[in-house]
């Protein structure tokens, strides 16, 4: 039971353990921002574009709602809206990620070079290199 206990504190203190773990808490934060974001202040937008009319309501009612001696059946409805909203979401959150990534992985580049001793280069003169 002792060795069970060392091993797991072992591998909970690896780095990337603890690198996935902060990673997997500020994506969804990060994920929070970007869906308030489509929320707040893009759907909004799109919603004056489609006449007012909010898209997570949109829906295609295969039954409607209906009332027998006083007992109501709720209606049948496929909510396509509100996929539709949430495929957006999720775009937005992919692409806003990328285009972190990529900054991020650019500055990597450029200081492993820095690092590394070579000189960033410029249109002109990585074309230069490039016919050499």
């Amino acid at each position: 039971m002792k060795k069970f206990f060392g091993d797991f504190k072992a591998f909970i203190t690896k780095g990337n353990i603890v690198d996935m773990a902060v990673g997997v808490v500020i994506g969804t934060a990060f994920g929070a921002i970007v869906t308030s974001l489509v929320n707040d202040i893009i759907m909004p937008l799109v919603s004056l574009a489609t006449g007012g009319l909010d898209i997570s309501d949109w829906k295609w009612v295969i039954r409607p709602e209906e009332v027998v001696d006083g007992v109501t059946r709720a209606e049948c409805a496929l909510h396509w809206g509100n996929f539709l909203q949430c495929i957006l979401n999720f775009l937005i959150i992919a692409f806003c990620i990328f285009t972190v990534l990529r900054i991020f992985m650019a500055a990597k580049t450029k200081m492993e070079r820095a690092q590394a001793g070579y000189k960033t280069l410029n249109k002109k003169e990585y074309k230069e290199l490039k016919k050499q």
